[in-house]
């Protein structure tokens, strides 16, 4: 059971046809959407598939190990689940069953400020293993609330997310008029209906609610100030005055998610941060924001032997992890490929979709000739710029 894959849907692009019928459409677009136009979410795809590999067939090969040590722990593949806001809504109990599967797969799992699911039943489920993702409060007392909170559930790392100043202009959810939980429109009610096994499953796990913020938030405030709460309250702008006294509070690994040149990446190099996460939101907050990848051989290049440097944003394949891999990161994370997943299989679709992007993995090394997983820039194609 530990190695199951289900043959019908070998690709995350399986795993998206079948869990696009079985998610409501306003949960559906939430995870997909990206902002405005849409136009950075054709970009990261763009980016991540311009990259080229190229393999050495006749030298001495041994075989791969596709581990990877991070902050004294070493991973079972080069990639872990990124955070995602709102799991519980396109899922039921989504966080807890990727939580679990992480600790059983032995990759990082990563919990979202805003997930459906508290941060102390996380670290619970997750036997202290799982990262934590913080927004900076704009009010000192839940800032230092929180992170109290995180430090004495046990979780090891903090991940630092930087790239929400302001709130998404995502159509889709406007038009879906989406909140949390959400409304009760004919609109959506239809939806619901629409996918039995997800209201079934909903029904028993309870209305999905941003359980680790419910003790900040004022009693009986109306569903629709939801944003202003946490625009105002919960994701405060964060530069580099902002991450100081996080870095001060914090003993453990701290990792800056949401970086994209070399001037905040030196920064961050500067205040103490033992890692960042070149990444664009999943295009989700600067639709003309440039992809990932080719920043991230820029930054890999210049700082790569003083900072841990990760990449998310676009993949969605083994092939992709190997490329973002080979064009410097040192660690990768995916998002929507996991609640693709869980759509399309239930508890299931957490540990296919971790065992296929494993499997292709190696597949990839095995035809490359590439041992480790640090030696895979090796095996990128020079000269070949991306677009």
């Amino acid at each position: 059971m530990n190695n199951f894959i289900d043959n019908r849907y070998p690709t995350v692009n399986d795993l998206r046809a079948k869990a696009r019928k079985r998610i409501p459409r306003f949960a559906f677009d939430y995870l997909e959407g990206g902002c405005m136009d849409e136009l950075g979410l054709q970009r990261n795809r763009e980016g991540i598939e311009a990259v080229q590999l190229r393999s050495e067939l006749l030298k001495p090969y041994s075989g791969c190990n596709l581990s990877v040590e991070l902050f004294g722990h070493t991973y079972s593949s080069p990639f872990g689940i990124a955070p995602i806001g709102l799991q519980g809504l396109m899922w039921p109990n989504a966080p807890e069953i990727l939580a679990a599967v992480a600790l059983k797969k032995n990759i990082p799992y990563v919990l979202s400020t805003v997930s459906s699911s508290s941060l102390e039943r996380i670290a619970e489920i997750s036997e202290g293993n799982a990262w934590y993702q913080f927004y900076n409060p704009t009010d000192d007392s839940i800032r230092k609330d929180l992170l109290r909170r995180v430090d004495r559930a046990g979780y090891k790392v903090l991940v630092v997310t930087v790239d929400v100043q302001t709130f998404g202009y995502r159509p889709r959810d406007i038009k879906n008029g989406l909140s949390m939980p959400p409304k009760m429109t004919l609109r959506n009610i239809m939806q619901m209906l629409s996918c039995p096994r997800w209201l079934i499953e909903t029904a028993i796990a309870g209305k999905p609610e941003m359980q680790t913020l419910k003790p900040y938030m004022p009693k009986g405030m109306p569903v629709d100030q939801l944003a202003e709460f946490m625009n105002k309250t919960v994701m405060g702008r964060v530069d580099v005055e902002g991450l100081k006294p996080i870095r001060d509070a914090w003993q453990g690994p701290l990792v800056v998610k949401g970086l994209i040149n070399e001037s905040d990446v030196a920064a961050a190099i500067q205040i103490g941060a033992d890692a960042v996460v070149m990444s664009n939101h999943g295009g989700r907050q600067l639709d003309a924001g440039e992809s990932p990848v080719e920043p991230l051989q820029r930054v890999s290049k210049k700082y790569g032997e003083q900072i841990k440097i990760f990449m998310d944003s676009g993949l969605r394949s083994g092939t992709n992890i190997a490329a973002a891999l080979a064009s410097g990161a040192d660690f990768t994370f995916l998002g929507r490929p996991f609640v693709y997943g869980l759509g399309a299989l239930g508890k299931k679709g957490g540990l296919h979709t971790i065992n296929c992007l494993h499997k292709q993995m190696e597949q990839i090394m095995n035809q490359l000739g590439c041992e480790s997983v640090d030696q895979l820039p090796h095996f990128l194609v020079p000269n070949k710029p991306i677009n």
